[in-house]
């Protein structure tokens, strides 16, 4: 078990010189959520929950605001060097989910408007 968790967090952060899978896998729903609003303007996806099975989240969660913060920071970067717009402040939160169908981690992705995003942190 705590070789499945390890290599997880190699997933999360990897070592120097090697893209995390993560990452990779944030690169791609931005790119698979893109949606063209005219010639200069390309919405993409700005909250990610990667969801993990209990042992996992338990595990990462003391180093969560770290993980997540560096998560964003590299969904920031890919959107630029795309020239990708979001509709509010780009936000990864590491979730727990008991669904057996998750294997290490899962991704869901999508668009919330800046409006939207300041209702749910003041709540």
């Amino acid at each position: 078990m705590e070789g499945w968790v390890d290599a997880l967090g190699e997933a999360l952060i990897p070592r120097a010189g090697k893209r995390a899978e993560v990452v990779r896998i944030l690169h791609c729903e931005c790119d698979d959520g893109a949606l063209i609003l005219d010639r200069r303007r390309t919405l993409v996806p700005n909250t990610f929950v990667i969801e993990l099975p209990p042992e996992s989240h338990l595990r990462l969660a003391p180093g969560s605001a770290e993980v997540v913060g560096h998560l964003a920071a590299q969904v920031r970067r890919h959107a630029a060097e795309q020239g990708y717009t979001f509709a509010g402040p780009v936000a990864v939160h590491l979730a727990r989910t008991d669904d057996a169908d998750v294997g290490r981690f899962r991704v869901r992705s999508r668009i919330v408007p800046s409006e939207v995003s300041r209702a749910v942190n003041t709540l």
